[in-house]
Formats: structure tokens, sequence, C-alpha cells
């Protein structure tokens, strides 16, 4: 019983953590246009941290981007710490002066992002690939809530908050580098 009364208190511990805003005050006066940054070759390195805050797998992903006055088309080129490797190609549309709209393989209906100022915020379901030890290729359906930063004019860190049936199960930190 004591097992299950703390597991109900770090749950709702784990759901009343804060999370950014659009609505929060700028910190810069830069202005974050994905069309731009990433066009061309882009590289970043990042990891996944459960909501316990254990750091549980690591990467690198190559990017190449392609702008075509409409479409901004992003093929990632994943490559784990274990050597695995994943490729996701993310097609976006911008749909307004801040709005846009994506698909990519595994992405359940679309994903939609607004861009303000120096931050991009980007919501979606996708039924991610996850390790297994058997080599049995399984997916777990996931939401981000995915953020971004435009630090430097070569720089953009992301943070993506994972929830599996509503509840915090990580975090995903990834710097992208021009």
């Amino acid at each position: 019983m004591r097992r299950i009364f703390l597991g109900f208190i770090l749950t709702v511990l784990v759901a009343c953590t804060g999370k950014p805003s659009l609505k929060d005050e700028p910190l810069s006066d830069r202005q974050l246009n994905l069309e731009d940054f990433f066009a061309g070759r882009t590289v970043a390195y990042g990891q996944f941290q459960d909501v316990l805050g254990t750091v549980r797998r690591r990467f690198e992903v190559v990017i190449n981007g392609t702008w075509d006055g409409k479409t901004l088309t992003l093929v990632e080129d994943f490559i784990y710490e274990d050597k695995s490797t994943e490729q996701r190609v993310w097609t976006l549309q911008k749909t307004g002066p801040e709005t846009w709209e994506g698909t990519a393989p595994g992405v359940m209906g679309v994903a939609k992002g607004v861009e303000q100022g120096d931050t991009f915020n980007w919501k979606y379901t996708i039924d991610l690939p996850i390790p297994s030890e058997d080599g049995v290729p399984r997916t777990m359906k996931v939401t981000f809530d995915d953020w971004m930063w435009l630090q430097a004019d070569n720089r953009l860190l992301n943070i993506a908050y994972m929830k599996r049936f509503g509840v915090d199960i990580g975090a995903v930190t990834i710097m992208f580098e021009k």
C-alpha cells in the first residue's frame, strides 16, 4: 500500500512540473526562422532522460534540409550510442506567418507548430521506434511537446517533453548546430 501511495505522490509531483509557454517573456530579440535555420546541413547532439532524471539514450543526428519556398523537408539520420541507426523524414508546410504543419512516418495525424520570436513550439503524437533486447522491432505511442529556442545564429536548443497516456515519461534535450 505504501508503494502505491508513493507512486501516486510521485505522479502528482511530476504532473505539476512547469513547462514553457509562448506567453513567457522573451529573453532575446532574435527571430527564429525555421526555413533559414534548417536549410542545408545541421548536426545535433541529444539524449533522452526518463521522468526520474536517468539518461536512457544518447544520439547524434545529421539533418539535411531543403526549403522550396513553401515546404521544408528535413532528412534526419540518427546514430545512437549503441551504434543503431534510424532515419526520419519530416515534411513541414508553412501555413501562416508564424504557423507550421508537418508529417513524418509514424506521426499520427498532423504535427502543428507556432514560431514566435526566438521560440518554436511543436506538438505531435508519434508511434516511436524503441530499442528491444531481442531485436524484434517495437514502437511506443508518445506525445511530444517540443520547444526550440534560438541561442545564437548557428545554435538552437530543443527540449521535447514526452507523455504516454497523458503522463510525463521524460524529455529529449538536443542542441542543433549549423
